[in-house]
């Protein structure tokens, strides 16, 4: 069973910054290349932070309302020096959070997550870019056809894997919703055929309807 990585998934002709780069320079870098987002880099092409959008506009956030409706809000310090940051490496959030070529969809996303980031800049093993990866890359797995999907859980999963016949487990697979019928010899290998359909890329879901045709001692022992 072969996950797609990283490295398949990101896009690998990057739109950088140079940490000199000015306010106005960035502004147009984003506009003219249709991205929200670019890291900055020092001059080995190492990532040092990413400018998006949101970075720049903490410029407008912080100017006076010619009206004078609206309160200039109060920033804390990290916020003002960024409000009057004028280059990348000023207006950047740094350090950069970086992925490997070689993580998985769900090694990537869980840090996205963890760190609440929305693209990660991606690294060799010299800390180099190499390219970056964003949310809507990562579910790009979940565009894979149902008969992928479906080829791949019974020929990796349940007959590589798993050594089983092809007609002692089916899946059907509708929307990446995967369906798994058929029975095996072990009530406790039905779990595991559960969980590594789960893993396969694109599967949004799964559930089973698979008989047994003998509890094995550890679920005999469990259920007791």
């Amino acid at each position: 069973m072969r996950h797609r990585t990283i490295a398949d998934l990101m896009t690998h002709d990057v739109i950088r910054a140079r940490r000199d780069m000015p306010f106005k320079e960035i502004v147009k870098l984003l506009a003219e290349n249709d991205v929200t987002a670019v890291p900055v880099v020092d001059e080995l092409g190492h990532p040092l932070g990413v400018v998006s959008e949101a970075d720049l506009l903490r410029k407008c956030c912080a100017q006076a309302d010619p009206s004078g409706h609206a309160p200039i809000p109060h920033l804390e310090a990290w916020e003002q020096a960024k409000a009057e940051g004028t280059r990348a490496e000023e207006l950047m959030s740094s350090p950069a959070v970086c992925a490997r070529p070689e993580w998985t969809a769900a090694e990537a996303a869980r840090l996205m997550a963890d760190r609440n980031v929305k693209r990660l800049p991606v690294v060799d093993e010299a800390d180099r870019l190499q390219g970056i990866v964003s949310r809507a890359d990562l579910l790009r797995i979940f565009l894979r056809r149902d008969d992928a999907i479906r080829d791949e859980i019974h020929r990796d999963v349940l007959q590589q894997t798993l050594g089983l016949a092809p007609a002692e487990v089916t899946a059907e697979v509708r929307e990446g919703q995967v369906t798994l019928g058929g029975s095996v010899e072990a009530k406790s290998l039905i779990p595991v055929i559960e969980r590594l359909c789960r893993g396969v890329d694109g599967v949004v879901s799964v559930s089973e309807h698979i008989a047994f045709r003998a509890a094995d001692a550890r679920s005999s022992h469990t259920e007791t």
